[in-house]
């Protein structure tokens, strides 16, 4: 098993008797059943339906104080603990930043011999493995505690990549996608069947209508590798920009309409004057509608 602290993630605590409908009532994933030992993938989103920040969150057991942990990037946990507080109004509610004392750590490849408290498996996709709260200094113990060869975080980088999962300032910018464009409809970071949210009707209505033509997409890169934010071409037409890379493996957020067209033309996909190509062709198709 290998087990990476993640430099790059931070953690906001919301606790006090009404936390749990206050999140709720905010962002994108189902807190009302959340527990301890459990994760969701959720969203803060602006009015308009698009990402301010991406998250997961787990309760906190009552032996640790209660509450709710969010593990988010580093450089947004200022700008979202200010943004729950504006929220709160009445409600009986805390809002810290906890980055400078809990961070993260993941780890996959295997099982841990023991699970601490503050765990939970990454609900995204299974062979993302656990989330680990932890503060920094304690890497090295949690990684011995759960049987983890800790390695550095650029390995946990090229896993993620491997599977597809998008990062937020790398593969997407924030406060400009929508959740179906960063694939959170597939990776069950959208809930919906739940009550009311910030921004949920938009959202609702692309899933209803099927109007996602925008998604991050796996590619695969044969040679050197297009710099994140180059523009992809099928042929001179742009249909949309590269993500992250590690070795073979690249992201991109496509138009994935034009994409088909290109492919089924037998256009070639260049990023930068370097080659690239899909990973899978079933990522461009519509994902099944499910009623809002």
């Amino acid at each position: 098993m290998k087990a990476a602290f993640l430099p790059d993630r931070g953690v906001v605590k919301v606790l006090g008797e009404d936390a749990r409908n206050f999140l709720n009532g905010l962002v994108t994933t189902d807190v009302t059943e959340l527990k301890p030992g459990f994760g969701r993938f959720g969203a803060l989103l602006t009015p308009q339906g698009k990402i301010i920040v991406d998250f997961l969150i787990t309760e906190i057991p009552a032996g640790h104080g209660g509450g709710f942990l969010i593990d988010c990037p580093r450089a947004l946990a200022p700008a979202l603990a200010q943004k729950l507080g504006f929220y709160k109004l009445r409600a009986k509610v805390a809002v810290e930043n906890r980055s400078d004392s809990l961070g993260v750590i993941a780890a996959w490849d295997g099982e841990p011999t023991t699970t601490p408290d503050l765990a939970f498996a990454d609900p995204r996709k299974a062979d993302l493995g656990l989330r680990l709260l932890a503060p920094a200094e304690l890497a090295q113990k949690v990684a011995d505690l759960i049987g983890a060869d800790l390695v550095d975080n650029e390995v946990y980088e090229a896993h993620r990549i491997a599977l597809g999962i998008p990062r937020g300032g790398l593969d997407f910018s924030y406060g400009d996608a929508f959740p179906h464009e960063t694939n959170m409809d597939r990776l069950a970071g959208v809930d919906f069947d739940k009550g009311c949210y910030i921004g949920q009707e938009v959202v609702s209505r692309m899933q209803h209508r099927g109007t996602a033509r925008t998604r991050t997409v796996r590619v695969r890169l044969d040679g050197p590798r297009p710099e994140a934010g180059a523009t992809i071409l099928a042929g001179d037409k742009p249909v949309g920009t590269m993500g992250s890379t590690a070795g073979e493996n690249g992201l991109a957020l496509i138009r994935t309409d034009r994409v088909s067209d290109a492919l089924n033309s037998g256009l070639p996909l260049t990023a930068g004057g370097l080659a690239i190509r899909l990973a899978d062709a079933n990522d461009l198709q519509p994902s099944a509608k499910q009623s809002a």
